[in-house]
């Protein structure tokens, strides 16, 4: 359980505008939607997405590794990578099974018969939306595992989009639109403190020492 005495010592080593910022982004922080990228092979591409999530408060994402395996780029996702929970997994099936048991929809961005465009997505329910390979798109087993389609409406010749470019836009609509209903979409108090708990871990300087010598004098 959260030490609430420890984390009231720890904000004190931070300025007052720091704390405030924290206190402010974890207002708009959410897990009622989060992303799941499948073998993303250009690693610039699963940066990005996980700078859109943080920039529209999305608190993790989810990489799918079963064929590339690469680590963050640091300088596309802009210390974003400080910020988001990333969860790793090996097979698609690893991920939509935590996904499943955490009461997530699975949707697939891709266009399908049964497919609706992004203006028509429901919000109301907790849903991970789907990113697929750069030339292949989502595997068989996502499609097949999928318990909804989305897709960007487009008008031009071009039939595709970046996946990074369609992140953002699905993330930017569907966090704008969620915030705009009654749906308790928030993280909980307990969930804000822990999560604020690491990023202070991951500011301050001395982290451990400052633990270490609290518990001592306590």
């Amino acid at each position: 359980m959260l030490d609430l005495k420890l984390l009231e010592h720890l904000e004190s080593f931070l300025t007052d505008k720091r704390r405030q910022r924290f206190d402010e982004v974890l207002s708009q922080r959410t897990k009622h939607f989060t992303v799941a990228t499948e073998d993303v092979y250009q690693l610039h591409n699963t940066s990005a997405v996980m700078r859109s999530c943080e920039v529209f408060g999305i608190q993790e994402l989810h990489v799918i590794e079963e064929r590339n395996t690469k680590k963050i780029d640091r300088e596309i996702a802009l210390g974003a990578q400080k910020w988001v929970d990333l969860k790793r997994y090996r097979s698609v099936t690893d991920c939509i099974k935590e996904l499943k048991n955490n009461n997530y929809q699975i949707i697939a961005t891709t266009p399908h018969i049964n497919d609706s465009l992004l203006a028509d997505f429901d919000v109301t329910q907790k849903a991970c939306i789907f990113f697929g390979r750069e030339t292949e798109g989502l595997s068989e087993e996502v499609i097949d595992q999928a318990d909804k389609f989305i897709k960007i409406p487009m008008v031009g010749f071009t039939e595709s989009l970046n996946i990074s470019v369609s992140a953002a836009i699905i993330l930017q609509h569907i966090t704008t639109k969620l915030k705009q209903t009654d749906i308790n979409w928030e993280l909980t108090e307990e969930e804000k403190n822990e999560k604020k708990l690491d990023w202070i871990k991951r500011t301050i300087h001395s982290y451990d020492e400052i633990v270490e010598r609290f518990y001592s004098i306590k």
